[in-house]
């Protein structure tokens, strides 16, 4: 497959072939949902915790005698009825991420890159370089190329002027090649990849 290729500035600068095993591929939604489902389940912290009657500080002292009083048999302030008791089935501490092999996980970027092929919504420059870490240059240069919602992977090490300049800009993400993900692609209207991660990409799953 053949691709154009133009520069921040808006100009041409020639072709570059693509693999259609990676940008080809006819896309599958069941397996980008599989991947999303994935990638934000493991993000997520898990870190909410109630303590239960086991871990509250109470008095275990029994509350007032057994019978006569009306009200119900109780020994300890603990129970979750109580003010300060411990929670009943409260949440804990745990992980959220899902198992997903690691071959689905490949073939799952596979399937975003095509998606952004197929629907023109990809674009290749040549390099993601600036001069100087100005942002209203590098957001005219956007506005010109129709750049309102992307991500924008460059090689395996990022422009640090480019990188400074857009992150200044919103709905606009800057990502080393190997830090490419199915979720950050999809939440993007765009995706813009540099030659060096074209390269590094084909390499990755060659």
């Amino acid at each position: 497959m053949e691709l154009q290729v133009t520069t921040l500035a808006g100009e041409s600068a020639g072709q570059v072939s693509v693999s259609d095993e990676v940008f080809g591929l006819e896309p599958r939604q069941d397996l980008l949902q599989r991947m999303i489902r994935y990638q934000l389940l493991k993000r997520q912290a898990g870190t909410h915790k109630a303590k239960d009657r086991g871990e509250v500080s109470m008095t275990t002292a029994k509350m007032y005698r057994q019978k006569g009083t009306g009200r119900a048999r109780h020994g300890s302030k603990k129970p979750g009825v109580f003010r300060g008791g411990g929670k009943s089935h409260g949440p804990v501490a745990r992980s959220h991420a899902i198992e997903l092999p690691k071959k689905v996980r490949a073939l799952a970027l596979k399937h975003a890159l095509s998606v952004r092929a197929q629907t023109e919504t990809l674009i290749i420059i040549d390099d993601a370089k600036a001069g100087e870490a100005k942002t209203k240059g590098l957001a005219a240069q956007f506005a010109g190329l129709g750049l309102n919602s992307v991500l924008i992977v460059d090689g395996a090490q990022l422009d640090d002027n480019f990188a400074k300049a857009a992150r200044n800009l919103r709905n606009v993400d800057v990502l080393p090649v190997q830090g490419i993900n199915v979720y950050d692609i999809l939440r993007r209207e765009k995706l813009v990849l540099t030659k060096s991660a074209i390269e590094a990409l084909e390499e990755r799953f060659k």
